[in-house]
This record gives C-alpha cells, structure tokens and sequence, in this order.
C-alpha cells in the first residue's frame, strides 16, 4: 500500500469533491433527478433517486475517526431506503472493512462488484514529470483554464465523454465550475472542446475529477495534458498530493487512464471494491 497519505486522508479526498459537486447542483436539477444527501458519522451518503445511470448515488469517506460498524452501515441503507433510491454503491478502502462485513452484507442486500484503482500522486513530482524534456507533447491539443462562459459547452462534452445524459447532468457540472475550491480545464482541437477536467482543492490535497476526452480526440496526450495542467494548478495552490481514481483492470483488460497516471508519476495506494446496495427487506441478525 502506498504510504503518501493515510487511507483515510484518501477517501476523504474524494468524498467531499462528489458531495459538493453533487449538492452544487441547481435546485430544479436536484428537484429533477430527486437528490438528497446526509453525513452519517464519516461518511457522506449521497442520492439521486431518478438516475438511469445508477452512478451518482454512493456512500463514501468511510473510517476517517470512528470504525465502520453494522450500525453505521445500517444507517446508510435505511437513508437511501427512505429516499426510495434503487441502487447505491458503497465504497470502502479495504483497511477499513470490518471482520463482520459477510453478515452485514447479507443482512442488508449489499452484493460485491468492480474494483477501482485509488492513485496519489506528490505534486512536486508530477509537475517535474510533466515538465521534463524528453516528455511528448500533445498532438494538436492543448489544454486551458476554463473560462466562464464556456462552462456549458464544457460539461455538455463532459457527459458526452463519460457516456451520461447531457439533461440535468451537464447543468450539475457546469455549476461545478463556478463554486469555490473548483479549478476546471478544458482540452481544445482544432476551436472544439474536445476533453474536460476539474480539481477540487482542499488544504494540501487536490481530487482530480471528471478527467475525460472525447473518442474523435483521443491519443493524441489530451489526458496526460489535462493531468499535467492541474498538477501544475495544485502546485501554484500550495498542495502536496493530488488524488485520483480510475477502474482496475480484470481479466486482461486496459484502462488508458490508469497507465497515463502511473507514467505521469502517480503510485497506486490500494484497490477498492464497489460494493451495491439495493432495497431488499434487511434480513434478521
């Protein structure tokens, strides 16, 4: 396991950036996809009730001071049985899974699914491996600030690129853009935004977010570019860790991403199992 940061200092980093970019949103979009979102003891355990996609309801940041218990967990699933959800994920570092967690799962209809790969990175080593000579630059592409008034067009590629609805969805990640702590990038070719990318700062740590491109637009360096301008923003900001995520790869599968993040400097801290959550009567202890 990497010892940049403690798993919790992790966790925690990518909790809060999705729980402000979620609670970010517009009223009439909360209103539209049904989204509430609550602390429950570390956690924040966020809903969105009419989500086709079934991604943006999760429960994360778990162990940060208190340990994960059958209580807490239960906690968790009697909220999103409330708000009616039909499918949340909960996401746990394995360090903090506790030796009950088999017979919390079965009580509470929680199932094993995909693994994410966590990654940190130490800022002032990514920015020099972003910078150094030998690296290729971008084909074509280069990589900017976002400004204000190309923030809908941006999050319309966003959605595009991650292959989610663009209504309600891109108005959510466009008023990301505006919110203090957020430091967004758009990726350019040829006069089009063609890729996206944000950063939520808190303190000495960065969460990389929403890193994307488009499919006409891609291997061309436009993801490496966008890592490499946020780094260098996180640098300029005073942070010492940038922290990121992406899929793990099984069976003989390859994530792009992942393999940009680890030439750019970034070491793996551990695995993490998505854990699905959907509303079945809790079984007796």
């Amino acid at each position: 396991m990497n010892a940049l940061l403690p798993p919790s200092l992790v966790e925690h980093s990518e909790a809060e950036a999705l729980f402000r970019f979620e609670t970010g949103a517009p009223d009439a979009v909360r209103a539209a996809l049904g989204m509430n979102a609550t602390r429950i003891g570390d956690a924040v355990v966020l809903s969105m009730r009419e989500d086709p996609t079934r991604f943006w309801s999760k429960a994360l940041g778990f162990g940060r001071t208190a340990p994960v218990t059958a209580g807490l967990i239960g906690e968790v699933c009697d909220f999103y049985r409330a708000e009616g959800t039909p499918q949340a994920v909960l996401q746990l570092a394995p360090s903090v899974i506790p030796g009950d967690w088999a017979e919390i799962c079965r009580r509470e209809g929680i199932t094993a699914q995909s693994s994410w790969v966590k990654l940190v990175g130490v800022v002032d080593e990514l920015v020099a491996n972003a910078d150094a000579s030998d690296r290729r630059p971008p084909a074509g592409v280069r990589v900017t600030p976002l400004e204000p008034g190309d923030a809908a067009r941006w999050a319309s590629v966003m959605m595009r690129a991650f292959g989610m609805p663009e209504t309600h969805y891109a108005q959510m990640a466009a008023a990301s853009a505006g919110q203090p702590g957020w430091y967004p990038y758009a990726a350019w070719l040829d006069g089009e935004i063609v890729g996206t990318g944000t950063m939520y700062v808190a303190e000495e740590t960065a969460q990389l977010f929403a890193g994307a491109v488009l499919p006409h637009a891609r291997n061309r360096g436009g993801q490496t570019e966008l890592l490499a301008a946020r780094a260098r923003m996180a640098q300029k900001l005073g942070c010492r860790w940038l922290v990121a995520e992406t899929g793990a790869e099984t069976g003989g599968s390859h994530n792009p991403s992942l393999h940009n993040m680890l030439r750019l400097g970034f070491r793996t801290a551990y695995e993490r199992r998505n854990w699905t959550w959907q509303p079945v009567t809790p079984a007796s202890a």
